[in-house]
């Protein structure tokens, strides 16, 4: 009996020693990479003229020594006042020996001052060289030489399932590290278009931003930039910005002063598998096109609405969020390669890539007298020449007015929707909607392009009877 249970103790005790042998050890990298992260502290400055929502305003051309005194007459001790400065922390890693660093855009955005703390505790006054607010990048110089830097690695090497490493500055704690792995690769969020993110279980706080993600080779693979949260800390979703990304940006930066992206020309979906159906394909891959930008370069290249874009420039998209940052980093009226699905046929095109306009055009929608409900339990009306100017509609379309209950609504169509087309026919009038409608196949997915809110979208139904 006394052998056994000697027995079963060592067989747990080696048991235990193999799964803390399998485990990572940080210590050499977090001793090799930890000089290069730093800590950045800004200062921002608020608005001279402070008012809570019902109080009165507090007067700019008062003596400074009276300030407090109108202050408290006016708002009363902590009641709206809002600083003349407020601060703010986060994380950056050095790149370069001469004193490139890199950080988030927001950690250093409206920032008058920006302060970089080192590991030796030296703090250095840093200058913004600029940055890109829609990849949340940001390249900052320091007067400094011979700085430790990490090494760059690359995300493609990185495996979903890879232990990954953090270091940074969550809450004021200075190089805090926290470990994980990595959960996922090109995800796209909805404030990041042109970003594939890196998804992890690295626990990110605020503070953290701007911080290296290191691969366990110790190279940095990545930014750390957003979490999801319901609570406004860290629940086991990060995000980084791929080191690729963040590094085409700073030259950029450090070249011309701007960044500068390729642009196709198009609005994209997803393909869902009804939609799939409809298209003749065998599964939902590739990015939808919703619409094509009359003069941009998917026009000239004759891309069509609703042909799916499966590869560009030899990348595969299986879904519409990866062809964004795809086409934002390929060089400008640089040509590429473009593989598309046209109802059902398998076909190839040559697009010269077109610069990124600088804003998107908001569209709004208007009204209109209703007509008769047809076969979908839709009231669609026709639009007049206002409206499709107000709507930015440019033939074809009808605008929907009511949605009872049954195909249309359980399709998801809302009342305000302008129809464009259905299963490829473009919807010229009220009338030539009806017609289309009517002639419909029954237990088949059929794909409907509708305006909503100045964005066109792809969705699908299927008639029972």
């Amino acid at each position: 009996m006394v052998n056994k249970f000697v027995n079963s103790v060592w067989l747990w005790l080696l048991l235990t020693s193999l799964a803390f042998a399998q485990l990572p050890d940080f210590t050499e990298m977090v001793k090799n990479n930890g000089d290069a992260v730093v800590n950045i502290s800004t200062t921002q400055k608020a608005p001279d003229m402070q008012m809570d929502s019902d109080q009165q305003q507090i007067p700019q051309d008062i003596p400074p020594e009276l300030e407090d005194f109108f202050r408290h007459f006016f708002q009363g001790p902590g009641r709206g006042y809002v600083p003349k400065e407020t601060n703010s922390l986060g994380s950056g890693f050095i790149i370069s020996k001469d004193g490139y660093i890199l950080t988030n855009h927001h950690v250093v955005n409206n920032a008058s001052e920006i302060v970089v703390k080192l590991k030796d505790r030296r703090e250095l006054l840093a200058k913004l060289v600029g940055s890109d607010e829609s990849t949340d990048v940001a390249l900052l110089k320091v007067d400094a030489k011979d700085l430790p830097v990490v090494q760059i690695g690359s995300p493609e090497q990185l495996q979903v399932g890879e232990w990954v490493l953090a270091i940074g500055t969550p809450f004021g704690f200075e190089q805090s590290v926290t470990a994980g792995i990595v959960s996922a690769k090109g995800r796209s969020l909805p404030d990041g278009n042109y970003v594939p993110f890196i998804q992890t279980d690295v626990a990110i706080n605020p503070g953290n931003s701007g911080g290296p993600l290191f691969s366990m080779r110790g190279q940095v693979v990545g930014i750390n930039s957003q979490i999801y949260s319901r609570s406004g800390g860290y629940m086991g979703l990060s995000f980084a910005i791929p080191i690729d990304v963040a590094m085409n940006v700073a030259e950029q930066i450090k070249l011309k002063g701007k960044v500068s992206r390729g642009w196709l020309g198009v609005q994209i979906q997803d393909v869902t598998r009804q939609l799939a159906e409809s298209f003749g394909m065998d599964r939902p891959h590739g990015a939808l096109v919703a619409k094509v930008i009359p003069g941009g370069p998917a026009e000239k290249a004759g891309l069509q609405v609703g042909d799916i874009i499966v590869e560009f420039d030899g990348h595969i998209i299986e879904t519409s969020g990866e062809l964004p940052p795809i086409v934002g980093m390929t060089p400008v009226d640089e040509k590429a390669a473009l593989k598309i699905i046209r109802q059902g046929d398998k076909e190839e095109l040559s697009v010269k890539v077109g610069l990124l306009p600088a804003q998107a055009v908001q569209l709004s929608q208007g009204s209109m007298p209703e007509t008769m409900v047809n076969r979908l339990g839709l009231a669609v009306a026709d639009l007049t020449e206002d409206q499709r100017q107000q709507l930015q509609v440019e033939k074809y379309g009808v605008l929907v007015q009511k949605v009872g209950k049954g195909i249309a609504l359980d399709a998801g169509i809302q009342p305000g929707d302008v129809i464009l087309r259905v299963q490829n026919a473009p919807v010229k009038d009220v009338a030539d909607f009806n017609k289309i409608v009517a002639k419909l196949p029954v237990d088949k997915s059929i794909a409907m392009l509708i305006q909503r809110n100045g964005s066109p979208v792809f969705l699908a139904f299927k008639i029972d009877k």
